[in-house]
Formats: C-alpha cells, sequence, structure tokens
C-alpha cells in the first residue's frame, strides 16, 4: 500500500510538473486564437459601428440573414475567391510538379537552381505587388512594351474587369509555384527505388513509372501540398489590396476584401464579424474535406 500511494503521488508530481510547463502554451492558445474567434463569433449576432459612445446591439441572426440571402455582392465575392483559389492552386500544382520533377535528377549546378526557384517567397507580397504593378502599367509596363514590340495591342490588365482577376492570378502562380515545388520536391526525394527499378527491369517506359509509380506514390504530398496552399490562396489579402483594392468596380473583391470594406469604410463591425465567421466555416470545411480524402485513401498523417 505504501509503494502504491509513493507511485500514485509521483503520478500527480509529475503531472503537476507537465502541466506547469505547458501552461503558458496553454493560456497563450486561449488569448491568442480561442477569445478572438469567440468574440468574433458573439460579435456577429450584433450590429456595431466601433463606437466607444454606443454599446454593439443584439439583432440575432439578421447580419448571417442579410449577407446569405439580400446581398448579391458577398456571393459574387465568394465566387470570386474561390476562382481566384482553384485556377491559381491548380496551375501551382501543375507548374510545381513540373519543375520539381526536372530539378529532382543530379546535374550540374543543381544547388544554385534550387536557390534560385525559391527567390519569389523570399520577398515580402507587399512589395512584389508593387513590383508587378509597375509592370502591369499601361503605358510605360514592361508588359505592354513587350506585347507592342512583337505587333500585338496593349492591354489594361489591372484595369480591366476581364482581365483583372487573371492578372492577380498570375502574381500569385508566380509568387507560391516555389513552394509547391518544395514540398512535392521534398516528396520525390522520400520515394523509395526499389519499385521503380522493378518497373524499368520490367521495361515500363518513363511515362507508365510516372503516372503508375510516381503519381500514386506522391500522392499524400500533392493532397497536404494541395492543402497548404488552398488555405493559403483563400486568405489572400495582401496582394489584392495592394494591388487594386477590390476593382475595377468589385472586379478582384475576395471574401477578405469585402470583410476589410465592411469593418474599416462601412464601419459595419457585426456584419464583417457574420463575414469573417461564414469564412471561417468555408476554409474548416474545405480542411475536413481534404482530411475526409486522406482518410479514403488510407494517408497517414506522418508524411
Amino acid at each position: 500500500m505504501l509503494r502504491l500511494g509513493q507511485r500514485s503521488l509521483q503520478t500527480r508530481n509529475r503531472f503537476s510538473i507537465g502541466l506547469l510547463f505547458t501552461l503558458p502554451s496553454i493560456v497563450f492558445v486561449l488569448l491568442m486564437i480561442v477569445y478572438p474567434i469567440f468574440y468574433t463569433f458573439t460579435l456577429s449576432f450584433h450590429e456595431w459601428s466601433g463606437s466607444a459612445r454606443r454599446d454593439p446591439e443584439y439583432v440575432g441572426t439578421s447580419n448571417y440573414d442579410t449577407l446569405l440571402n439580400n446581398d448579391p455582392r458577398f456571393e459574387d465575392a465568394v465566387m470570386r475567391t474561390f476562382e481566384f483559389t482553384f485556377k491559381a492552386v491548380a496551375i501551382e500544382l501543375i507548374l510545381g510538379l513540373a519543375i520539381a520533377l526536372l530539378i529532382n535528377g543530379e546535374f550540374l549546378g543543381r544547388g544554385l537552381v534550387r536557390v534560385l526557384i525559391l527567390l519569389p517567397m523570399v520577398a515580402t507580397p507587399v512589395a512584389i505587388s508593387m513590383a508587378w504593378l509597375l509592370m502591369f502599367e499601361p503605358t510605360v509596363g514592361l508588359f505592354n512594351e513587350v506585347l507592342t514590340s512583337i505587333g500585338f495591342a496593349p492591354r489594361l490588365w489591372l484595369g480591366s474587369q476581364d482581365e483583372a482577376l487573371g492578372s492577380l492570378i498570375l502574381v500569385d502562380i508566380w509568387q507560391w509555384t516555389p513552394m509547391m515545388v518544395l514540398l512535392l520536391l521534398t516528396g520525390l526525394t522520400t520515394l523509395p527505388e526499389e519499385p521503380f527499378e522493378a518497373a524499368r527491369v520490367d521495361g515500363a517506359n518513363a511515362g507508365q513509372r510516372f503516372f503508375y509509380l510516381t503519381l500514386p506514390l506522391l500522392f499524400p504530398t500533392m493532397v497536404t501540398a494541395v492543402l497548404l496552399r488552398t488555405i493559403d490562396a483563400l486568405k489572400t489579402f495582401d496582394t489584392i489590396y495592394t494591388m487594386t483594392r477590390g476593382g475595377p468596380g468589385y472586379a478582384t473583391e475576395t471574401i477578405n476584401i469585402y470583410g476589410y470594406v465592411q469593418s474599416f469604410e462601412y464601419f459595419s463591425l457585426g456584419k464583417a464579424s457574420s463575414l469573417l465567421v461564414i469564412f471561417f466555416a468555408i476554409v474548416l470545411g474545405i480542411s475536413l474535406v481534404f482530411t475526409q480524402i486522406r482518410k479514403q485513401w488510407g494517408i497517414p498523417y506522418n508524411d
């Protein structure tokens, strides 16, 4: 009995020490993550302009009803966000896989090439956006100079409602394809050699090895890369705000930009909060879909 009491005391002491060491992390998560989410969710049921002279007014689900049923601008922003994300991530995945396959082998200067490919990720999005603004400039920009030099008419790029979103997608592809390359290249370097050697012995050509070995074996890494990049693309704000501020008109207004407008231009903090809650639910839902895909394919979480 004495030994059991000593063991129980030691267990409680270890638990207390462990709790003591993890307490700062728990407090940080509660204050910096959980509380803002809870506060935003609570504020979404109120109407408030941010004034210190007037308390938030409870309006129930009115903000949600307005956004989901009576706000075409919000619906367009959602569709525009999905269009931006889908096109950008799809092209980044294809380009990233192609580049990763090209630089995966041994060749002279491979290390330098890998460093150069990662350079777009080094600069801040705002700095990159300013540089691309100059290149997109309709009168003296680099792109129109190239077009006119080869006989094509100059384009408005960011000044056109039909071309502005595509121009932003181009910037996103240029900046974030290296991230996809890095993730896929890591996955390629961890693939086992035995299946490929056996396939070569059996006479499989390069295309067969790619479609029947490389893609299936690399699929877990591709799912992870697409998930991370999709979440990041959905949240894109700095590039869009710096280059177009959601214009021309509302042609590039995504959920994030519309939320910013509701908060800091219209001072409708309750509606902006409900918008952010809906956006949070969208991102969470997409993450759950990818999680389900991993489960269906039997993909482990330690890749």
